[in-house]
């Protein structure tokens, strides 16, 4: 057999295998690339799960921007810029401490017609608030912590805050299951001294509910509730209701977590606002271990 028709023989054999080949990297290809998105995936969600969990070791910078609408009897909008830093600090083995602090930035128009004492504008600090949560290392099922909060009255404006020094217990729980993550945050505070005209006795309830859709998308309510037990019986309630969608992403490595929500105040003080628009972008820290 000459050399130039075995050389067409090899060639015409070595055609389907190349092809087989081809595909078969091609296939092998798309599958790893199916278990990267997968992974990715996962790794979006899991993340953002982990941000719906008040005292999770994890440490971010919240910016919790507040429009509240329909505020006395002017009807003007109260824009509050909540500056959030949680800071998780690593006691032991068995333990965490989980601070977490509110820092306000306020700006109010003028709430009330006329001349009376409290119509003027404002616009600064208000009260700040940082809480510290110790909880147990290991829990993944049902999660908790517990300790003491305080409020500080470091307004910059008498309109902004209590000018009282405020504390008491605090406390949250929660559960993973699946895309849910479920639970609620509590405290109530009390005034111990300052110069404020009115003492504090406020309850603060806020519940949680969040369902993990994928991709590090979800949907979440979390209406904070307030009690304030030193006004009249009837506007001693907050009771918001409304719910909202969120989006973890990345710019880079960084991960960013963002959501908007609404909420429509079924239960209010005379003077409080009707609804809130609630727009958050929180930037997530490298955890500790």
């Amino acid at each position: 057999m000459s050399r130039g028709i075995r050389q067409r023989r090899m060639s015409r054999r070595a055609g389907p295998v190349l092809v087989a080949l081809v595909a078969a990297l091609m296939v092998s290809g798309m599958v790893s690339a199916r278990h990267v998105c997968a992974a990715e995936e996962e790794s979006a969600t899991e993340l953002a799960k982990k941000t719906q969990n008040p005292v999770a070791d994890l440490i971010s910078v919240p910016f919790q921007n507040n429009f509240n609408f329909g505020v006395g009897t002017k009807d003007p909008t109260v824009y509050i810029l909540n500056v959030q830093p949680v800071i998780p600090i690593h006691l032991n083995h068995d333990w965490n401490l989980i601070t977490r602090t509110i820092m306000p930035i306020i700006n109010q128009p003028s709430l009330f017609d006329g001349p009376n004492r409290i119509s003027g504008s404002a616009w600064g600090l208000g009260d700040i608030n940082p809480s510290f949560f110790l909880s147990p290392t290991g829990s993944s099922k049902f999660i908790w912590g517990a300790g003491p909060t305080f409020t500080l009255p470091t307004a910059t404006d008498w309109r902004l805050g209590s000018g009282k020094f405020s504390l008491g217990p605090t406390a949250v729980a929660l559960t993973m299951q699946g895309p849910w993550v479920i639970g609620a945050l509590a405290n109530n505070q009390w005034s111990v001294a300052g110069w404020g005209e009115k003492d504090v006795n406020q309850l603060l309830v806020q519940p949680f509910v969040n369902y993990n859709i994928g991709d590090g998308w979800y949907l979440t309510s979390s209406p904070i509730m307030t009690s304030n037990w030193e006004a009249r019986s009837r506007d001693h309630w907050t009771v918001p209701v409304g719910a909202g969608v969120g989006k973890l992403f990345r710019v880079g490595k960084l991960p960013i977590n963002t959501s908007l929500q609404a909420y429509y105040n079924a239960e209010k003080p005379k003077y409080a606002a009707d609804w809130q628009l609630r727009f958050q972008v929180q930037f997530l820290l490298p955890g500790f271990k």
